[in-house]
């Protein structure tokens, strides 16, 4: 699958569009820029503990945000479902959250903008980064998921989404499936407890999964291969108030998932720093891909489901939430 890429500025340019017109005339066009009073900002990102958000730990790491004036601390929340909160109230400057809880932010005029890409499927769908797990080999589909338990790491977000989309294509029905909330790194011993039937995991609870000899009925890939799962995000009003740290924001994530996509070592290695998975286990993940680029046309091709599945009540509006 190729890869598209951008250079840093024109990322910036892409990443900030959009947004009201003071944001983008403060921003210049300088691509190491650092805060105006010279000392660095301090900055807290709400993220979940999965390897989605590597290319953040690496950025971080090799100095693509300090040396753009960011001091950034990184908490770690259950969903991104559980950040978006975080982010309007101004505990978090900025967030990490799928698509599907930003879009329903929007529709209850939540006020946030996304800022840079976050993750995306690997084009593979059965050689993606996510699955819908099960160990019973009397399940052999997803229509086989009627009548039974499934847990999502969140209620109304991008997992059960995906799941009601998944077995919809399979001729399914999920209005059939029981949806159960619990957090990604609960859902094998539920598994194996026989409390739950299925769980839709990402890495590196995935390829744990897959060790066990349990098996994969689909992925984030299914619903459409070029998906874009998640988006770094802040608050409108945090971008209209200080466009500059919003666009050295962006520039430093764009670096930070250009460096990720080209050096898959470095992102297996991040990921033991920040989640329970050994190093000797890294090997066996399956790594998403970090594009620069916000991929739209998924997005919209997302907020179609919600809609068909009763989450929206009309599409969502791209204009406002995208960059």
């Amino acid at each position: 699958m190729p890869t598209t890429r951008t250079t840093r500025r024109q990322f910036s340019r892409l990443a900030l569009a959009g947004l009201a017109a003071p944001v983008l005339a403060a921003c210049g066009a300088g691509e190491d820029e650092t805060s105006p009073s010279g000392a660095p900002d301090k900055v807290t990102v709400g993220i979940v503990p999965i390897i989605d958000v590597a290319p953040i730990y690496l950025g971080k790491e090799r100095g693509y945000f300090s040396k753009r004036g960011i001091d950034l601390a990184l908490t770690q929340a259950q969903s991104g479902a559980a950040v978006l909160p975080g982010v309007v109230s101004g505990e978090f400057l900025f967030g990490f959250s799928n698509i599907v809880s930003l879009m329903l932010a929007q529709a209850k005029n939540t006020a946030v903008k996304a800022v840079a890409n976050g993750v995306n499927t690997t084009g593979e769908p059965s050689h993606d980064f996510s699955g819908l797990i099960v160990k019973d080999p009397k399940i052999t589909s997803t229509k086989d998921l009627e009548g039974r338990t499934v847990a999502t790491n969140a209620l109304k977000n991008i997992v059960d989404t995906s799941v009601k989309e998944i077995v919809r294509k399979d001729d399914g029905d999920w209005r059939k499936i029981k949806f159960v909330e619990m957090p990604f790194a609960d859902m094998a011993a539920a598994l194996e407890e026989d409390k739950i039937q299925a769980m839709f995991v990402v890495e590196p609870f995935l390829s744990a999964a897959h060790a066990k000899g349990w098996r994969s009925l689909g992925s984030f890939a299914d619903v459409d291969p070029k998906l874009c799962v998640a988006l770094y995000f802040t608050s409108t009003q945090l971008a209209v108030q200080k466009p500059d740290l919003v666009h050295r924001f962006a520039l430093a994530m764009a670096e930070s998932l250009e460096y990720a996509d080209s050096h898959a070592n470095a992102a297996r290695q991040i990921v033991t720093t920040y989640t329970k998975i050994k190093i000797e286990q890294v090997a066996a993940m399956t790594l998403p891909r970090w594009l620069t680029d916000i991929d739209r046309t998924s997005i919209e091709t997302m907020s179609g489901v919600l809609v068909s599945t009763g989450l929206l009540a009309a599409p969502a509006n791209m204009n406002v939430l995208l960059p």
